[in-house]
């Protein structure tokens, strides 16, 4: 069994090697010029040891000539020169200290900064899918958590290693002189403190994997408690007392463990402290017996016992270097796991041109879809065909499948079978960065980026410098403009109330202002999800009027719950159940008398019923249509 375990151990070096080898690469290709100059100080600050004891040696024995002997200069002149040799060697090793710690935070603050890049570049290339299952956000939560940091600590780690190395080779250049088998007792010593450090740098690191899920729970809690956005909720349903519970209960768990870890290791190290004990004393014994049988001088014995402890303590801790690289290189293991996802949603070997404007239309052909990890089948057998230059509504209820289409046309994902065609063309055949410039997209849970109004809206094209006219024109297109005229410092006043001096907006502001990013795009299809969900019944008219101006021309997709404006399409499409169950215009699918007959008379029936419990509100509102819900929903409860 135990060879089993040692042969499992072992099978894992190859790959903590490689992961080694990477990160070296990493930190000499962000400052391969510091890298050397560390060095140089470090290689410098390690023989700075060995030459102290040299020096030591030479005082006391400069000391004892001294005292038996006349004070004249030529008595006490060697006294003085180690003195002033010593003075010097502890300025020089006050210097190169300084000057490594410069050197060591300009190249901590470049590799980090390198490395926090690489992660930001890496997680724009993954999928969405890695965004949307379990084990990939631990993946990420791991590389994050460990990523920018890992390999500082490995770096910091390498260095002592190269100077103790160096200081440990003085010491045992020092002992030698007292007997060939010093240095070896010096090294067996210190073994049994490397292997506790190995033992539980192993534990922690697997138990660190473990709780990786328990972590990330308690980030969500901790953002839950001290967000804004759920601040109201937190108040009003007086939840915090709940989640603060949750918190702490898996914060609890996480400290026992730890605690208990903790423990174990630290009598661990107690016991092999104390058998280390055992070597110094007993070497000790031996040198003494050999002052006492006049072998050897006091400075002999200063030097001795100098170079023995100092020798311990830097080969236990050149030894726990080598324990502390090797699990730093457990945890670049996720580090690089997450380097190396590669994406699934790559351009064609062979890619075809992208078409500047769409000439046909968009054709969905027997598509099949599944989100991974879920049964549910989200696509099936879906087929639909958009016609260039026209508005299309999709209407459905929640669940239906219609913001899946946004995400399949936009290929953050791939069908499980089946085609989506521009122009008879295989959208898989074009490069995916081409494709999405197609496509301007204001997604139902738009960003509300901390910038200011101008950024927000230029965001939507960043290729590009726009004039403050036609930044304007936008805004007026999307009825954002007079919301932001209203600000502090108009187009260039931050947003969000996180920073200072930044404003909030209102949610159907917001909504506006994602528009207007959306049409600064200027792409030749425009899909809008949930487009007037933040607003009222009257700017919803002024926005679909504003909308079709600048769409014209465009070939647009609506995704709406709201029928007054699916009304106004050239087709509606009704889905259900992951399929197309009804197309038309407005007047054809009322005439056909079918799910979206039903479902217009239904909201019809709420603004009706609306006018009539508050006619002193404005026709139309959202508290209106709620209260008029709330009368229906008592209607059907009580079975009329």
């Amino acid at each position: 069994m135990n060879l089993k375990r040692l042969h499992k151990k072992l099978a894992y070096l190859p790959a903590q090697l490689v992961y080694l080898r990477r990160t070296l690469a990493l930190i000499w290709g962000a400052s391969g010029q510091l890298s050397i100059a560390w060095g140089i100080l470090l290689a410098l600050q390690g023989l700075l040891p060995a030459a102290s004891l040299y020096i030591t040696r030479w005082l006391v024995d400069s000391l004892v000539t001294s005292i038996s002997a006349t004070s004249s200069w030529a008595d006490i002149k060697p006294l003085v020169m180690g003195a002033v040799l010593m003075a010097g060697l502890m300025i020089l090793g006050l210097l190169l200290q300084s000057l490594n710690e410069w050197v060591n935070v300009a190249q901590s603050e470049i590799i980090s900064d390198h490395l926090q890049t690489t992660i930001h570049q890496k997680a724009a290339q993954v999928d969405l899918i890695f965004y949307e299952l379990s084990e990939y956000n631990d993946l990420l939560e791991q590389a994050k958590s460990q990523g920018s940091s890992r390999p500082l600590i490995l770096l910091q780690n390498f260095g002592n290693l190269f100077r103790d190395t160096i200081a440990v080779a003085g010491m045992g250049f020092v002992l030698m002189a007292y007997g060939l088998w010093l240095p070896l007792i010096l090294f067996l010593s210190s073994v049994p403190a490397f292997l506790v450090v190995v033992f539980f740098n192993r534990i922690s690191h697997r138990w660190w994997e473990e709780t990786t899920s328990q972590r990330r729970w308690t980030n969500y809690y901790d953002q839950i408690l001290t967000s804004k956005e759920a601040a109201p909720e937190m108040r009003l349903f007086n939840l915090s007392g709940y989640f603060q519970t949750s918190y702490q209960d898996i914060r609890r768990q996480l400290r026992t463990e730890r605690l208990d870890l903790t423990k174990r290791q630290t009598i661990a190290r107690l016991a092999v402290q104390f058998a280390t004990l055992i070597f110094f004393a007993l070497t000790m014994i031996w040198m003494a017996w050999r002052a006492l049988s006049g072998i050897g001088t006091l400075g002999d014995i200063a030097l001795f016992f100098q170079a023995f402890n100092q020798g311990q303590g830097l080969l236990q801790s050149l030894l726990r270097s080598v324990a502390n690289i090797y699990n730093d290189t457990l945890f670049l293991n996720n580090l690089f796991r997450f380097l190396d996802y590669e994406p699934q949603i790559v351009d064609p070997a062979q890619p075809v041109p992208v078409p500047d404007r769409l000439k046909h239309g968009i054709a969905f052909k027997h598509i099949s879809f599944n989100y991974p990890g879920s049964d549910r089948q989200a696509l099936n057998d879906f087929n639909l065909t958009i016609d260039a230059g026209t508005t299309v509504a999709i209407v459905g209820a929640n669940g239906a499948g219609k913001s899946t289409l946004i995400k399949l046309l936009c290929r953050f994902y791939d069908p499980d079978a089946g085609s989506i065609e521009l122009d008879g063309i295989d959208i898989r055949d074009f490069p995916v960065v081409g494709l999405r410039r197609l496509i301007a997209v204001l997604f139902q849970h738009a960003m509300s980026y901390r910038a200011t109004a101008r950024q927000n809206i230029l965001f939507g094209d960043v290729s590009i410098t726009p004039t403050p006219d036609q930044v304007e024109a936008i805004a007026h297109s999307a009825g954002a403009h007079d919301a932001i005229v209203k600000l502090p410092q108009g187009y260039d006043t931050l947003l969000g109330k996180i920073f200072l001096k930044s404003e909030d907006l209102s949610g159907g502001e917001w909504q506006r202002l994602a528009l207007a990013r959306t049409l600064f795009r200027q792409a030749p299809i425009i899909v809008l999800d949930e487009p007037t969900s933040a607003l009222d019944s009257w700017s919803e008219a002024d926005w679909y009027s504003r909308f079709r101006t600048v769409a014209a021309g465009c070939t647009s997709i609506i995704i709406t719950h709201r029928f007054t404006i699916a009304k106004d399409a050239d087709v509606i499409h009704v889905m259900e159940a992951g399929k197309i169950v009804e197309s038309g215009s407005h007047q054809e699918l009322l005439a056909l008398n079918g799910l979206y007959a039903r479902s217009w008379r239904q909201q019809t029936q709420v603004k009706s019923t609306a006018a009539a419990h508050l006619d002193t509100e404005q026709p139309g509102s959202d508290y209106a249509l709620a209260a008029a819900g709330v009368a229906l929903y008592h209607q059907n409860i009580n079975g009329h």
